[in-house]
């Protein structure tokens, strides 16, 4: 018996999974969450552009779909944080390749290997993509927050080790 988390049916598993991920937020949702558990002020900051209203609904649709945990700690004020669960973290694991030919295709023709470094590809620097990849950067490092301009985020860091 097929579940459908949503009404429609699916042509494919490409299908199903872009019903999951598809909107231009959520995979940077995804990134930054994969980082570390993120409370909602530190993921509005840590995707830059994002309104309150959308974050709030992609999450409320992740959390539906079981890629992200929500933790509410009863607490004065109430603390609410986000994490990845595990089949989010397999989302995030086959989303690798996708981001590294992204990488590829961004670099094609420029002569620039990708992974190269420097401001257009802030993931490059040391495997800020994969869980336990034990880089201490901070979201807001990696987007070039507090820097004046904010940097463009390319690669997303997504298969680099």
């Amino acid at each position: 018996m097929r579940i459908v988390r949503r009404p429609g049916a699916f042509v494919c598993g490409i299908d199903a999974a872009m019903d999951v991920i598809g909107g231009k937020w959520k995979v940077l949702i995804l990134w930054a969450l994969n980082e570390r558990t993120c409370r909602f002020g530190e993921l509005r900051r840590a995707v830059p552009g994002v309104t309150e209203k959308v974050l709030s609904s992609h999450l409320r649709e992740l959390e539906d779909d079981g890629i992200v945990h929500r933790e509410v700690y009863a607490e004065v004020p109430p603390r609410v944080e986000y994490s990845l669960t595990p089949l989010g973290l397999s989302l995030n694991a086959a989303l690798e390749p996708l981001g590294q030919w992204g990488r590829d295709h961004i670099y094609r023709g420029t002569g620039e290997a990708p992974g190269q470094g420097g401001a257009a590809d802030p993931g490059a620097e040391g495997g800020a993509g994969t869980a336990g990849s034990g880089s201490g950067e901070s979201a807001g490092a990696r987007t070039g927050e507090g820097a004046g301009v904010p940097e463009p985020v390319v690669g997303l860091g997504y298969g680099q080790r």
